[in-house]
């Protein structure tokens, strides 16, 4: 599963063995449309610019970024849409869903969202995308992000960030036990 987003808006594929391609699709399962559209619309028919990330879950559903227009989609590995979930729908700039990591326990009931235009990770709820939690906020020491581009989860349920522009930086976040 591919997020092919920074020149067209559309999550591709393929075959993991042979690298073949299987198939592709656009927001709510749609054929895509790499058309110019504005962004910040999370009633979009169409991703914006960038698709950022997919993830495909234990359940075997896929949640993909649709950054700048504030959304998360899930969809059957099929391509068929399930849902979506809005969030800080008022933001601008780079939009708000730039990378996210699902928790480590079986359910995987929690996204971890790095969103960096509000400089913050959310934490909510896999099933209803309701926050309850986040940290971060902008600026330059330790805990603060600029740009936090990239989110990830080792085994042991270490957060790890990275960030871009003039971030520079990746940061380790210890799980709380």
């Amino acid at each position: 599963f591919v997020a092919d987003g920074y020149q067209n808006k559309r999550v591709i594929v393929f075959d993991a063995t042979t690298g073949a391609y299987k198939r592709h699709w656009g927001a709510y399962g749609n054929k895509p449309d790499d058309a110019k559209m504005a962004p910040f619309n999370p009633d979009s028919p169409q991703f914006a610019n960038p698709v950022h990330c997919v993830r495909l879950m234990k359940d075997q559903t896929v949640l993909v970024c649709d950054r700048s227009n504030n959304r998360i989609q899930v969809f059957t590995k099929e391509g068929k849409f399930i849902r979506q979930m809005v969030s800080e729908p008022d933001t601008r700039g780079s939009g708000s869903v730039w990378d996210l990591v699902v928790s480590e326990d079986p359910a995987q009931k929690y996204i971890l969202l790095a969103d960096g235009a509000n400089n913050e990770v959310r934490i909510v709820m896999r099933e209803t995308g309701e926050k309850i939690g986040s940290f971060g906020r902008p600026g330059r020491q330790a805990g603060d992000f600029h740009w936090v581009h990239n989110i990830a989860i080792d085994s042991q349920g270490n957060i790890y960030t990275s960030e871009v522009d003039n971030g520079k930086r990746i940061q380790k976040f210890d799980r709380v036990k």
